[in-house]
């Protein structure tokens, strides 16, 4: 099917629809008038979804510099202050008097020690790689949070638009129904119809201002989920605006092309190639445990008074060492095989899954493909079922007025064309959506 065909004005239903829509929107101040690129920008800023995932990206950041960090040598100073107790001699046994050995009351030490690490298997490095791609995957995860959040506004934002524009053809529906029922009163005065027609034409103009009542209270509702997303006040005015560049339909590229750019920019597909990478890291972890570990030490104290080496002092001595620790897990040898087998199995589960994901967005970009082509020919047939109704309505009234036909049918043509009117805008803002949907399948919202 040829799209470019289907280019044409975007949202006009008919021309009342459309001058009533923009004259209400001129009367408004501007700082209630929104694009949709407007509500993104405010959503970006101000959605306490998008801030609280900035900072969980941000606080990646920071642990890859922690892991870093493990690379710098460990130091450490401690002091001591102490009181010594006298320290009784029993030499004749428990339940005799006890010989008193001098020994001086007051203890204290300060000291320092360092640990710089040569090798421990690799275990430092992967830590950081590991760190590095948990950032990684927490910007992806900001993007795709972001993305939601994009959608969920459009979707907020049609519905405002959508309600407003159910509003206008019903405001316009209620005026014409009214003069309707005056003609109709008049008829019933001069005796040419009976009462049950003017009470139906009563009741329908009833139910038409409480379909109005809904249709309000639904844009109050949609407007405060839309502030409430992009950080603005509940009750804050909000006229959504629709730029002539979004009135046409947009012709699409070949589902191929759609195809090649969800591998490239899908977030699901991101995400799932970061955590299969953090599954491999982890692997080589477990794998890291029975390698032996090998760092340079030294170590530094004043110390009051010499007890630690004997004959002992009563005086103050400073003591201290340096060289290399070596440290073998034996122990791994035999309790690191479950450990190793558990973290293969889990790559393999990470792979299985990288595959499902991509196998998942395949089926949603050509079934969000197909839908908006379907979606497009939804308006094209919305357009003729108007152009039908219309000429039906027309009809009908003319017969009815002549006393050619009865009430019921004309109520039936009126409803019939206003129906077709909101099917009209239900079809264009779907098709909207449905392309928003595209888009985000493939990571471009």
């Amino acid at each position: 099917m040829n799209f470019n065909r289907n280019k044409r004005r975007f949202w006009v239903c008919v021309p009342i629809l459309l001058s009533s829509i923009l004259a209400h929107a001129q009367t408004l101040p501007d700082q209630s008038n929104f694009t949709i690129g407007q509500v993104w920008a405010l959503a970006d800023s101000n959605n306490k979804k998008i801030i609280a995932q900035q900072l969980n990206s941000e606080a990646a950041e920071a642990r890859v510099k922690v892991s870093k960090a493990e690379r710098l040598p460990e130091v450490a100073a401690e002091g001591v202050y102490a009181h010594v107790f006298p320290l009784p001699i029993y030499e004749n046994g428990l339940f005799h008097t006890p010989a008193q050995f001098p020994v001086v009351p007051t203890y204290y030490k300060a000291g320092a020690d360092a640990y710089f690490n040569i090798y421990n298997g690799g275990k430092t490095n992967t830590e950081i790689n590991a760190a590095k791609v948990e950032s990684e995957l927490s910007h992806v995860q900001s993007g795709q949070n972001k993305q939601e959040i994009h959608y969920v506004a459009a979707v907020y934002f049609y519905d405002v638009f959508r309600n407003a524009s159910y509003r206008v053809l019903l405001e316009q529906d209620i005026r014409d129904r009214e003069k309707q029922l005056a003609e109709i009163n008049q008829l019933y005065k001069n005796g040419t119809i009976l009462k049950s027609d003017v009470l139906r034409a009563e009741l329908r103009l009833s139910k038409q201002r409480m379909l109005l009542t809904e249709i309000e209270n639904s844009i109050i509702i949609a407007k405060q989920k839309l502030n409430i997303l992009i950080g603005r006040a509940d009750q804050a005015p909000l006229n959504p605006v629709i730029l002539a560049d979004e009135t046409d339909a947009i012709a699409l590229k070949q589902l191929d092309e759609y195809f090649n750019d969800a591998k490239t920019a899908s977030y699901k597909i991101q995400i799932a190639e970061k955590e299969q990478a953090l599954a491999k890291l982890k692997l080589k972890q477990v794998k890291s445990n029975v390698m032996p570990s090998l760092g340079f030490f030294g170590e530094y104290a004043f110390a009051y008074p010499q007890i630690q080496f004997y004959p002992y002092a009563l005086s103050l001595y400073s003591t201290g060492m340096v060289g290399l620790k070596l440290k073998i897990p034996i122990s791994s040898w035999y309790t690191n095989q479950h450990k190793v087998k558990e973290a293969e199995l889990k790559v393999r589960e990470q792979e299985v899954g990288d595959e499902a994901v991509k196998d998942n967005i395949r089926q949603e970009v050509q079934e969000n493909y197909i839908r908006y082509k379907e979606s497009v020919q939804r308006i094209a047939l919305a357009e003729e079922n108007i152009k039908q109704a219309a000429e039906s309505y027309r009809i009908v009234q003319n017969t009815y007025f002549n006393q050619l036909s009865l009430l019921t049918d004309l109520l039936d043509a009126e409803t019939q064309l206003l129906q077709s009117r909101f099917e009209l805008t239900t079809a264009r803002v779907n098709a909207k959506l449905q392309y928003y949907q595209l888009q985000k399948a493939i990571g471009n919202l």
